[in-house]
């Protein structure tokens, strides 16, 4: 008898996991960069084509203040360029060519702006996930503005409430707005719970090398809010180790997407997208 009752009760709780979400949205890290450049405009309008819920791209300034998409703090690796976007002006940088996967300087990929990136996917449902944005907000939100795009951004940073506040007092009540959150750190909770108090988030990215964190689980203060969990499933390190190579590389979902999932993880962000759409829509998870 106590064995059977085990196993009803193991059988329940797997139960519960598996329709904790009634839809898992998926981002795409730098847009679809497997199948074009990455930050480029093909690899948003590809991701939003084959149907992600968010695309994430990177802010950077030019010279003449002109706000464009780019990753690293220089234009090496992803252009025909060398030194760092500040040191263009927008005219001189429009003339480089970004490269795809195989380092190769593609014809007619050009660095987009975040205009050009926020009016291709203008009037669709995906969103658009500003990342490396803190020292622009207050640019990207006249952008946003003028495009009639602003209810499409989700703003980030990985810096406390406090600090938010004295930086942008004015843009906290008209902006989409998510905290990212290291919960090896012993204040992970603190820092939550500041945001709670103060804002209504849209979410918690959730970082994690270990993944011990009691937040991990005992997550209803958040949920409760409306607040969602974002995960990243893209470099082990951000997960640890419950990523997208474990994934699709080595065929072990459970481990992976399953425990991602799990987790109650309302938002996934992938380097994987079309494989973990397909996944998702075999799990009734996705549309």
């Amino acid at each position: 008898m106590k064995v059977f009752t085990l196993t009803i009760i193991s059988s329940f709780f797997a139960f519960q996991l598996a329709t904790a979400q009634s839809k898992v949205m998926v981002a795409a890290h730098r847009g679809d960069w497997r199948n074009a450049p990455e930050n480029s405009l093909r690899a948003f309008q590809s991701a939003a084509a084959m149907g992600v819920d968010i695309v994430e791209l990177d802010l950077k300034k030019t010279k003449d203040g002109e706000i464009v998409i780019m990753h690293d703090e220089t234009i090496s690796r992803t252009t025909d360029g060398k030194g760092k976007p500040a040191d263009y002006t927008f005219e001189e940088i429009r003339q480089l060519r970004l490269k795809n996967g195989l380092g190769r300087v593609t014809a007619y990929n050009p660095i987009p702006t975040l205009k050009e990136v926020m009016l291709a996917l203008k009037g669709t449902s995906v969103k658009v996930n500003l990342d490396k944005s803190w020292p622009y907000y207050n640019e990207a939100y006249t952008i946003l503005q003028q495009t009639g795009t602003l209810k499409q951004a989700i703003f980030k940073s990985e810096l406390p409430y406090d600090s938010l506040k004295a930086r942008y007092p004015q843009l906290i009540s008209n902006i989409i707005y998510m905290p990212v959150v290291n919960l090896d750190k012993p204040y992970a909770k603190k820092f939550i719970t500041d945001y709670l108090k103060n804002m209504k988030p849209y979410g918690f990215e959730m970082n994690f090398t270990r993944d011990t964190s009691k937040i991990l689980t005992d997550h209803q203060f958040i949920t409760k809010t409306g607040a969602k969990i974002w995960i990243n499933s893209l470099w082990a390190s951000l997960n640890a180790g419950h990523d997208d190579d474990l994934a699709v590389d080595e065929n072990n979902k459970k481990d992976s997407w399953d425990w991602i999932i799990a987790h109650d993880a309302a938002i996934v962000q992938t380097d994987r997208p079309q494989q973990l759409l397909d996944y998702l829509r075999k799990k009734k998870l996705h549309e």
